[in-house]
């Protein structure tokens, strides 16, 4: 069997796992949340989340509306050298996203069943 013949059933059977893959997993809630920023905003994300007064403030001068902060939270980056993550009892996280050209930060508290947003900076 010759070079290319191999190389063509390698790739024939490679994509065919990967179809039978995307089939199965489909529709699954399926994440490979592997890196750091995407492990602890899971877990964030998992839980209630409270906001604080300043919070809130926002919220009702409608500076900024729920949908962008869980917005933030899901896709935004965790800014490990400025958070606190291993403050007893909660761990202090800051968590940084872009949304319609501002740039927002968040102050989130990760307790063990709650996660508190603490503070909210836009600029």
């Amino acid at each position: 069997m010759k070079l290319i013949q191999r190389i063509g059933y390698y790739l024939g059977g490679f994509s065919l796992g990967l179809i039978i893959l995307a089939f199965f997993l489909n529709g699954k809630k399926t994440s490979c949340s592997y890196g750091p920023d995407a492990r602890v905003l899971k877990n964030i994300n998992s839980k209630k989340i409270i906001y604080s007064d300043i919070v809130n403030d926002y919220l009702s001068n409608k500076t900024i509306d729920s949908l962008e902060i869980q917005t933030v939270l899901k896709k935004g980056d965790i800014n490990f050298s400025n958070s606190e993550t291993r403050k007893k009892p909660c761990g202090v996280y800051i968590v940084e996203g872009s949304l319609d050209e501002k740039e927002i930060i968040l102050t989130i508290e990760n307790c063990d069943s709650i996660a508190t947003i603490l503070n909210l900076k836009i600029e």
